[in-house]
């Protein structure tokens, strides 16, 4: 593959005006015009024109040119989960071809022909990429190979049926004749659509369900990928930015006197709540900030600190207005449990921290940045200049680092709001610790959970009472429920793995104050409920005097898909085997994203209440597996993750702002404390599940039953405190 993956073709489609945008999901909802298919669409003839007119275009998706080359038009944006090359592999594996000759673009902002079916719109989260495009794409392929082989066979004039296909070469063996696809693409281009075509069977699969290497990974060794951070246009200036540390502020003045003396300073730009140094590098740019003298309006959040904000959602969740997300039965009369569990804000953090590179001019907004929501950034451009949508132009870029973080406009709207400031190109880049103080952070959490066991200590009811802010009812207020229900706020509480006779889960709505949003996580309401869900479990397994592992699986009666993984996992760990003491091992098993997966963690807490991962055993079973090499980096990458978070993380306030800055205070897993994570993956026929995000719910969950198993200390708020660990005098 191509150090610049984008070729000039697909630039100019990018540019194209004319091509239908609609939004599926906003503040203010319209319903697409369509959603991708693997069929001819209304809006595909524009959208091949303006792709340079190949040879061959047979669907969104597809491209061929008369050189040969085969082009995947991507819907979904690459951040490091490996899509690209699983998507590569669901067209190569129906087209008969090999991944090598695949190449892939990114697709331009288009939810006529790329909105996502379970998102209702071009967006890439929620772990719903391949479970979205699976058949979708399996079928593009479909259809074009069998356009390419009915314009091989009417040449020769023979059945197409005759016909066999290798590597992109359409063979007819009775006369030993062939063509490649770039022979016919041009008049397999004329055909009609062939309608209904036949997909392959799993065993006739070359590529799905093996491990391929990924194909982006050779240019990201060789530091060739460029990234949105890495964008460098004609005349551009870059900047960076600084917004008011309190939540809700505003920029009252600055002097810029000291700034402006800086060698390489070209500017000083502001907005409402910020300002932008900008200068010849990036390097001039910080340095002048470090000078700036800025006054800040602190604004209504000035006194507002963690414990307000943990004390107004514990109330809300005493004495708030309760929607039911489901109820089954009614609670009856025994032996009542319950616990209360807290969790944190978490920032995200990603690798390559916040930026995106935009040119104003009375005619035209350009932008160049990585997003997971290329149709909402470019509406939010067009609503900020004035100008038409078809003149809003997005060159989608590599993302270093997604999490949901980029699910978010704020960065980009930032920047165009600069760059209306400012005669040339304006590259902004936020700092690491602009980027963690002002993240849209992840929800805090406030749960009472409750079961009633029989006299074997078994559940015959379960309680969970939620208590949180909603991170759907901005970013989607349509796809709440008609109650006022975040169904993500009891994602795997509501939908237990275990047969528990009667439940009630249910939700209370806490907004936090304006100015501090929530937004998506990693896992999202999945992580937050897995922790609460399979802590308590494993709570009620202890007290009744059970094994955890043996008391699960005879709560899975009638589900044997986590039956099966809960016992890969427990053989792989070898579950039950002796342990020295302070050493304990934890199992937590969940549904998320449609997938079914158990994680189990062992870990040493030493007297000092310092915690060592030793091991770590995944089984998942996410429906077919497509790339199984991608399955068991993205479980690895996503358990770390959830492990960071677990035992280092938490987002706090004081007088209005965010308290951590970077790595220093908001730390990760370093490489000398990741222990081995082996991933085991069942295989399996159903309908894929989703992969990214399933390793970073489960993980919490098994870490506090393992230290719960090396300690007796039972952990019900994150993140993990060294002294609740630590011995009786054994604290250094």
């Amino acid at each position: 593959m191509s150090a610049d993956i984008l070729s000039a073709k697909r630039r100019s489609l990018l540019k194209a005006g004319g091509l239908s945008v609609a939004f599926a999901i906003m503040a203010t909802p319209k319903a697409a015009v369509a959603m991708m298919s693997a069929h001819r669409q209304p809006g595909d003839a524009a959208a091949a024109a303006a792709d340079g007119a190949p040879a061959f275009a047979p669907n969104a998706f597809v491209r061929i040119d008369t050189s040969g080359a085969i082009r995947l038009v991507m819907p979904m944006v690459e951040m490091g989960q490996s899509i690209y090359t699983g998507s590569s592999m669901l067209l190569a594996e129906e087209l008969d071809v090999g991944l090598d000759q695949i190449q892939i673009e990114h697709a331009p902002p288009n939810e006529e022909l790329y909105a996502m079916k379970l998102l209702k719109g071009q967006i890439t989260g929620g772990s719903t990429s391949t479970r979205s495009t699976f058949t979708e794409l399996r079928l593009a392929g479909a259809v074009a190979r069998a356009l390419l082989v009915s314009a091989a066979a009417s040449k020769w004039k023979v059945a197409p049926d005759t016909c066999v296909v290798e590597r992109g070469v359409i063979y007819h063996r009775p006369s030993g004749r062939s063509l490649s696809y770039a022979q016919v693409a041009a008049a397999a281009g004329k055909l009609p659509d062939p309608g209904d075509v036949k997909l392959k069977q799993p065993s006739e699969f070359r590529l799905i369900g093996k491990p391929m290497a990924r194909l982006d990974s050779p240019d990201k060794v060789l530091g060739l990928t460029k990234f949105g951070i890495d964008v460098s246009v004609p005349a551009m200036r870059i900047a960076t930015v600084m917004a008011c540390p309190t939540r809700g502020g505003t920029l009252v003045r600055f002097d810029d006197r000291k700034t402006r003396a800086v060698h390489g300073v070209i500017d000083v730009l502001r907005i409402d709540n910020a300002v932008a140094v900008v200068a010849q590098h990036f390097w001039a740019a910080k340095r002048g900030m470090e000078l700036l003298d800025i006054t800040w309006n602190h604004g209504p959040n000035a006194n507002l600190n963690t414990k307000q904000l943990r004390d107004g959602l514990a109330d809300s969740q005493a004495n708030g207005k309760a929607v039911v997300a489901r109820e089954v039965g009614s609670r009856p009369q025994g032996d009542l449990v319950q616990a209360t569990y807290k969790m944190p804000m978490l920032a995200h953090a990603t690798m390559e921290p916040l930026n995106a590179t935009v040119h104003v001019t009375p005619e035209r907004c350009e932008i160049w940045a990585g997003t997971q929501v290329p149709t909402r950034a470019v509406a939010s451009a067009a609503k900020l200049t004035g100008l038409p949508v078809d003149k809003v132009i997005l060159h989608p870029q590599y993302l270093g680092g997604g999490f949901g973080r980029r699910l978010e406009t704020d960065y980009i709207e930032q920047a165009v709001a600069f760059a209306k400031l400012a005669p040339y190109p304006l590259k902004i880049i936020w700092t690491r610790e602009e980027d963690i103080r002002h993240d849209i952070v992840r929800p805090m959490y406030h749960d009472v959970i409750s079961a009633v066991v029989d006299a074997q200590g078994k559940p015959i009811w379960f309680g969970d009472r939620i208590c949180s802010g909603t991170v759907l009812g901005r970013w989607a207020p349509a796809a709440m429920r008609k109650d006022g229900l975040d169904r993500d706020a009891v994602e795997s509480a509501a939908d237990l793995p275990y047969a528990v006779p009667n439940l009630k889960v249910e939700w209370v709505r806490h907004d936090m104050p304006p100015g501090l949003v929530v937004g998506w996580w990693r896992g999202v309401g999945a992580l937050h409920n897995l922790f609460v869900v399979e802590s308590f479990f494993d709570e009620l397994a202890h007290r009744a005097k059970a094994d955890p592992v043996a008391w699960r699986k005879a709560l899975l009666r009638n589900n044997p898909r986590s039956t099966a993984v809960l016992e890969l996992a427990a053989a792989k760990m070898g579950w039950g085997s002796p342990l020295p003491p302070r050493v304990g091992r934890g199992v937590a098993l969940g549904e998320p994203f449609g997938s079914k997966v158990c994680a189990m963690v062992e870990v040493e807490v030493s007297a000092q209440g310092d915690v060592r991962l030793r091991r770590a055993v995944v089984a998942v079973d996410c429906g077919v597996p497509v790339n199984t090499g991608s399955i068991e980096a993205q479980v690895q990458g996503g358990l770390l993750f959830g492990l960071s978070a677990a035992l280092y993380n938490e987002v706090t306030i004081e007088h209005g702002a965010v308290q951590q800055s970077n790595f220093n205070d908001y730390r990760m897993i370093r490489m000398n404390e990741t222990p081995n994570v082996e991933v085991h993956i069942v295989p399996s026929s159903e309908a894929p599940g989703g992969i990214g995000e399933v390793g970073t719910a489960i993980a919490a969950p098994a870490l506090a039953n393992a230290i719960f198993a090396a300690t007796g200390v039972r952990l019900r708020e994150l993140p993990i405190r060294r002294d609740q660990l630590a011995q009786k005098g054994g604290a250094a």
